[in-house]
């Protein structure tokens, strides 16, 4: 590693202080660069530039310490890294970067200030504003942390070059953050629309939060959570952008090496740490803090193809699982697959089941805000009640609001809807019903623990009501799906062939659940 001054010309040499495995603090495989130093100054800048290798294998995450002086105003860092040809098929590199202030980076983020992630080359932090992705506020004495994921490395390895650059004068007016209201102008026990998966510039995203907010109101959208990644510094801005008539709900894509999970409804700028593996044994830590600030932990695009993206961490102390995101594709399918498997697990009554979910993760504008949507049952609309409904399972999910369905089980004088349990006897014959509209030609599928157990088409008006009748003892529970045609105008089935066997899903249910409780 070497250490460039003002003086470009004059580099300064040092070595790695220390590698460090920080695995028992929840922080993964870490390495400790040796610290840069500055100055005190009154007025000016300084300007250091660092640039080292990173071998393949190198640790997830590389800590640059910047030990900053009295009487800085900004901290400004750039950064960029060599892109060497690969064999075809081999990952080049790819890094991304955040930074830590004087507080630390012990697991909890006590010292987090911010993540761009790979998206940013350049970043800022002053006390009156901050590049999005990252905190405004002070700039204060002591060791501050850059910090480098190199999360692909190249068989050749990687270079990399951080510039940092301390701006001293007086601190400017602190910036004042303006959250959104917990509660939006609702209709009572309704049924609510919300997409729980949303990016904006402050990470990966192309959207500004004015363009997602309009978007999800002409979707007819009552609610969405901004879940940008590893970051909370969106929060503050969505403020003016709730009304009456939308609920925005904080949240945060934590992204790990091992997948991405959403935390929804979290307190303004609770911090989520994203720096750990499924090996680490940690994540239920970070779960608890959720809860604790009344949030829902939620598995995203489990079988997404992108590195570190695919979910490997299991379902304990998730809330809901991401079976449907963005338009539907082979992804979904599997998605879909392995969630229908994990409430035939459940089915015994003595373990908890998983509710299913859909949210759009849109990035940009090319992306379709509300496809698909969550349609939740919830008492009003509020933070606390659009929760407790998606947590309860009484959610079904929409391509748009196109699209609509009422699905009930009925038996021995009672009725059950989506994500209830109907409480009736063996031999008690209970009969399914599904109405649905919005999907010209649709298929109708009704599925159990045993597979699907019927199917139906819907008319050309896209509007029609399906009807089964069984018994507690032959199905533990029911979903439904609504799919449209396959390219051919048919209704498709089940086959053994390669191609999909199915259309592109309009709309699926969480179960209805049969039977007395064991």
């Amino acid at each position: 590693m070497k250490i460039s001054p003002d003086d470009p010309a004059q580099p300064s040499s040092t070595n790695l202080s220390r590698r460090a495995l920080l695995a028992a603090a929840g922080l993964g495989a870490a390495m400790t660069l040796a610290p840069v130093a500055f100055a005190e100054a009154d007025t000016g800048k300084k300007t250091r530039t660092i640039t080292g290798h990173f071998e393949p294998g190198v640790a997830d995450f590389v800590y640059l310490p910047i030990q900053v002086p009295r009487g800085v105003a900004e901290i400004a860092v750039s950064y960029s890294y060599s892109k060497p040809t690969v064999p075809k098929g081999t990952p080049g590199n790819s890094c991304d970067i955040g930074i830590f202030d004087n507080h630390g980076v012990a697991a909890g983020g006590a010292g987090f200030r911010g993540w761009s992630g790979g998206f940013r080359t350049e970043f800022a932090i002053s006390n009156s504003e901050a590049t999005p992705g990252y905190l405004p506020g002070p700039v204060s004495a002591g060791t501050w942390n850059v910090v480098l994921g190199p999360y692909q490395v190249a068989p050749q390895g990687m270079d990399y070059s951080v510039t940092v650059t301390l701006t001293y004068g007086p601190r400017g007016e602190p910036f004042v953050p303006h959250y959104p209201p917990t509660r939006a102008k609702g209709r009572g026990r309704a049924w609510y629309r919300g997409d729980c998966h949303l990016h904006t510039v402050y990470s990966d995203g192309a959207n500004l939060p004015e363009d997602v907010a309009a978007r999800a109101r002409a979707g007819k959208l009552d609610f969405i959570v901004s879940a940008d990644h590893n970051t909370t510094s969106s929060h503050g801005v969505w403020g003016p952008l709730a009304t009456d008539d939308l609920l925005i709900i904080l949240g945060e894509e934590v992204t790990t090496r091992n997948g991405h999970w959403v935390a929804a409804g979290i307190k303004p700028e609770q911090f989520v740490d994203w720096r750990y593996r499924s090996r680490d044994d940690v994540l239920d830590e970070y779960q608890k803090q959720v809860h604790l600030a009344g949030g829902l932990c939620i598995a995203a695009h489990m079988y997404c193809p992108w590195i570190g993206c695919e979910w490997k961490f299991g379902f304990d102390g998730m809330d809901a699982t991401e079976v449907w995101t963005g338009p539907w594709g082979w992804d979904d399918d599997a998605a879909v697959s392995t969630w229908a498997n994990l409430l035939t697990q459940a089915a015994d009554g003595l373990h908890r089941w998983l509710p299913a979910v859909g949210n759009s993760d849109a990035h940009g504008p090319s992306n379709v805000i509300g496809l698909p949507q969550n349609v939740v049952l919830a008492d009003n609309l509020n933070r606390e009640s659009i929760l407790a409904g998606m947590a309860a399972g009484h959610t079904w999910i929409a391509e748009s609001s196109a699209v609509d369905l009422r699905f009930t089980a009925a038996g021995g004088r009672r009725t059950a809807g989506i994500g209830d349990r109907l409480e009736v006897s063996s031999g008690t014959e209970v009969t399914v019903t599904l109405q649905a509209s919005g999907v010209p030609n649709g298929t109708v599928r009704l599925l159990t623990d045993e597979g699907q157990m019927l199917q139906s088409s819907l008319p050309d008006s896209g509007s029609g009501t399906v009807s089964w009748v069984t018994k507690p003892e032959i199905a533990a529970f029911v979903r439904a799906e609504v799919r449209h045609p396959l390219a051919d105008g048919s209704s498709g089935g089940t086959t053994m062939n390669p191609a999909f066997g199915f259309g592109a899903m309009a709309a699926l249910t969480n179960p209805i659940w049969l039977g007395r409780r064991h």
